[in-house]
């Protein structure tokens, strides 16, 4: 049955309008974004279908062009659609984190470098420079790994932290494996990070480590 069929209240699009996106289902959404369904499938149900293949939303959202257009019913015009979603996702998280301090609002911190980080198939180690009120200058990428390393320089950082005039920071970095306990090799990095910035007077006020659930976080721990 196409969804034209369905009683009004039932079709994503209305319920949505009269009940708000957060009511929809993940397959509600999907369906929405692809507007139309295939030949003898609606858009509820081709959507339910690439769900199921893809293991939910975040493998959908994570999976590469090839795998992606391999789906029935998409193809390049569906996957940057998507990806500009997701794209204007994270824009919005980083206008939220920039309009108020950091620290404010840790879990904000936290949820924008996880939409940055948790999905990236290598490892990288980022950071959010932050001024003397901790409001966010700039998130700048500052090494690029292999799948379970990244090679961290601190004289870069500190040449980052400086171009940025940054007063603190707050490190994050992801691990590909989904395991986000820190290693001895996250800590002995984050101390000599610290003793560097710490001869200009800048301040590592945490190092969160990205994996699957909950980030870890070196300040909460009390290693820093």
């Amino acid at each position: 049955m196409a969804i034209t069929d369905w009683p009004e209240g039932e079709r994503p699009r209305e319920k949505a309008l009269a009940r708000g996106a957060a009511s929809l289902s993940d397959a509600e959404l999907l369906a929405i974004f692809l507007r139309t369904g295939v030949p003898g499938t609606s858009a509820v149900d081709l959507a339910r279908e690439l769900l199921g293949r893809f293991g939910g939303l975040r493998g959908l959202l994570k999976a590469s062009r090839e795998e992606f257009c391999t789906g029935r019913g998409l193809g390049d015009a569906k996957y940057v659609q998507l990806q500009a979603c997701v794209e204007m996702a994270r824009r919005y998280l980083a206008e939220e984190l920039k309009a108020r301090p950091a620290l404010s609002s840790p879990e904000g911190a936290r949820d924008y470098l996880v939409a940055r980080l948790r999905d990236l198939d290598r490892e990288v180690f980022g950071a959010l420079f932050l001024d003397a009120q901790h409001q966010v200058l700039a998130f700048e990428e500052l090494a690029l790994g292999t799948l379970d390393s990244a090679a961290v320089y601190p004289r870069e950082v500190l040449k980052a932290a400086l171009r940025h005039n940054a007063a603190a920071v707050i490190f994050a970095h992801n691990h590909p494996s989904g395991v986000s306990e820190p290693s001895a090799a996250d800590r002995a990095l984050t101390e000599r990070l610290k003793a560097v910035l710490g001869q200009v007077d800048i301040r590592v006020l945490d190092h969160f480590v990205i994996g699957e659930g909950r980030p870890a976080s070196f300040a909460e721990r009390g290693w820093l």
